[in-house]
């Protein structure tokens, strides 16, 4: 292993998100050689020993990348003070020290990913990626022109512009309607918020798609394993 900065050697050995290990080193809650350690910026080489809450800090060889078809009722979190469910409990035996990419709300389905790998998680939420994210949503109304010109301008949401999304309508259901909606960012309770702008409500959501991966007719609840080519379609493998 070559020389690396402390927070990148955590993400290696599946703790978190490179931001994340930030966060915990400035939290003071990371040793290296015994030594608590602050600063992100800290570089680590192969003889150093690390240990986060005390427990050592490995880094393996074998980064997972999967898939789950995330049902309602589940939040998305890796533990959860409150007992409540959590996207993890549907990952056992994936891998260790894996964590959601990105997240859904508890009472929104559909695709989310996993890794171990913090390289692949920036890469996959950093802005400037702008990674499709493709979804369903039931709502009560249906949507106009001006609708769409409104998604393309994008909305005022946490102190900023979204940036230019799409809608489409795919069919009607009485007084409601089935559109899809496909953004280019993720922020918080976004594609709700957005219909919410434009006087709809949300009366269901689900991801289909992120980026070229498709969420198909994976079973509600199930994961599997990304394929290379599905990395690769991402733009995205590790060098070997």
């Amino acid at each position: 292993m070559e020389k690396m900065r402390l927070q990148k050697y955590m993400a290696y050995g599946g703790i978190a998100s490179r931001r994340k290990c930030e966060e915990i080193i400035a939290q003071g809650r990371v040793t290296v050689n015994g030594v608590t350690v602050t600063e992100p910026g800290t570089v680590v080489s192969p003889d150093d020993v690390v240990k986060v809450d005390g427990k050592a800090v490995a880094i393996k060889n074998e980064k997972i990348y999967i898939i789950l078809n995330k049902p309602s009722g589940y939040i998305t979190t890796v533990s959860d003070d409150r007992n409540r469910k959590t996207v993890m409990d549907l990952v056992k035996g994936a891998g260790e020290r894996l964590y959601p990419v990105g997240r859904l709300d508890k009472d929104t389905e559909g695709l989310l990913l996993f890794t171990n790998d913090g390289d692949f998680h920036l890469y996959m939420t950093h802005p400037s990626k702008e990674v499709d994210k493709e979804y369903i949503a039931k709502i009560d109304g249906r949507i106009t022109e001006e609708t769409k010109k409104r998604f393309k301008q994008g909305f005022h949401i946490d102190g900023s512009m979204t940036a230019p999304a799409e809608i489409f309508e795919d069919s009607q259901q009485g007084d409601s309607s089935f559109v899809r909606i496909i953004i280019h960012e993720g922020k918080k309770r976004q594609v709700k918020r957005m219909l919410q702008e434009c006087g709809f409500r949300t009366l269901y959501l689900k991801r289909i798609r992120i980026g070229s991966v498709l969420l198909g007719d994976l079973p509600k609840g199930k994961w599997r394993h990304l394929t290379k080519q599905e990395l690769r379609s991402l733009g995205y493998l590790k060098k070997e």
